[in-house]
């Protein structure tokens, strides 16, 4: 057995994306290990200090810790970037933005929305980045954004930042979609809404980013919110950090967090229109998208003929009926493949498809990649 390796985890714990980070690491460790860490649970500056007695052999940190007496122990390190700079040469854990922000505006235009906004910090880099993409991919579609220009990131200033954000929310057309940066700044969005007595998701829906169980389950609504790869980026950065301990070899491609599936809670429960037959047409669908449904069964839940009911999909959708149908179950398939660990037999049983083949070919079609890459790449490992 070899030396045991000794590993610095400077990576916060108190959000979901620091501690989905850390599983992947320990579950690289239980299989490949087992590594000894040091970690200190006063804070990520006050443990540095103390560092240098632990003889560490690799650390994985937040390059918002980094500072010259981590450096100068000259150590195979990844950042997890949480702030614009990086060292050079040095991997990151890089959050792709594009990916997680074209998974909440799909989310949010498939309920009808016509009108949109964002709300994030506009002294944090990434948050910015979010707000870049959801402009840019939003005026694809034809719609323009209403954002909101923050107050700068002091957790104890949210009580001087409500007035601002109360008359934010107030001016807003209703009703509207708003993505968050974040699940903390959707909660506080979500918070803002009751205070203003405005009907969530009847009138304000509001997605956020990382899908903090405990924050979304204690928001109230409690908070759909975009899910990310943030467990399986740990593992892989874990890997590497062990090639560079075992070789020392320093050119390791950056590890990309992106997004893997919106989770789906009240607070986008909507369909934003008026039309009362393409509700009950939709809401019929996403009750029997386990079942095989045809076009027909849809128009036989409303008062309309099939003619005028496909006018009205296209008209406030943007999608045939049967695009609908298939969007449903491509998204009811992309969510077993992420949440749980049945085989493409039982998915297919479970979602009455003829055989494996037929759902292979369905999901390639609508996804581009095959049922078993998609699940590579968005389930942990």
């Amino acid at each position: 057995m070899g030396k045991l390796k000794r590993v610095i985890l400077l990576i916060e714990t108190s959000r979901a994306f620091g501690r989905d980070l850390l599983y992947g690491v320990a579950r690289y460790s239980r299989i490949n290990g087992p590594w000894e860490f040091y970690r200190d649970h006063r804070g990520l500056k006050s443990s540095i200090p103390r560092l240098k007695n632990f003889e560490a052999d690799g650390i994985i940190m937040r390059n918002s810790v980094i500072r010259s007496d981590l450096m100068n122990l000259n150590l195979p390190t990844i950042l997890a970037l949480h702030e614009p700079n990086r060292v050079e040469k040095m991997p990151a854990i890089i959050t792709e933005s594009e990916s997680i922000v074209r998974l909440a505006v799909e989310h949010l235009i498939s309920k009808g929305l016509k009108d949109f906004a964002y709300c994030g910090w506009d002294d944090l880099q990434w948050s910015n980045d979010r707000k870049y993409y959801f402009e840019k991919i939003l005026k694809n579609y034809g719609h323009d954004v209403h954002k909101y220009k923050s107050s700068k990131f002091v957790q104890n200033s949210w009580s001087k930042e409500q007035v601002d954000l109360k008359r934010w929310l107030i001016s807003l057309p209703k009703p509207i979609g708003i993505m968050a940066c974040n699940d903390d700044r959707a909660q506080q969005v979500l918070d803002m809404c009751k205070i203003l007595e405005f009907s969530v998701p009847d009138e304000v829906s509001v997605i956020g980013v990382d899908n903090d169980v405990l924050v979304c389950e204690l928001s109230d609504p409690p908070l759909s919110s975009v899910a990310l790869n943030t467990e399986k980026a740990g593992y892989y950065a874990a890997e590497a950090l062990d090639r560079m301990m075992r070789t020392n070899d320093r050119k390791i491609d950056d590890i990309i967090v992106s997004a893997s599936h919106v989770v789906k809670r009240e607070s986008t429960d909507i369909y934003a229109m008026k039309d009362k037959d393409v509700i009950a047409a939709i809401r019929f669908i996403k009750e029997n998208a386990r079942n095989k449904i045809y076009i027909q069964d849809v128009v036989d839940q409303t008062c309309l003929g099939r003619r005028t009911l496909e006018l009205r999909f296209r008209k406030l959708l943007n999608r045939t009926i049967n695009e609908e149908i298939s969007r449903i179950r491509n998204e009811l398939i992309k969510t077993m493949l992420i949440e749980t660990n049945l085989s493409i037999s039982e998915i297919t049983g479970t979602i009455d498809f003829i055989g494996p083949e037929h759902i292979s070919r369905f999901f390639k079609k609508e996804n581009g990649v095959s049922l078993q890459q998609f699940r590579k790449q968005n389930k942990c490992i």
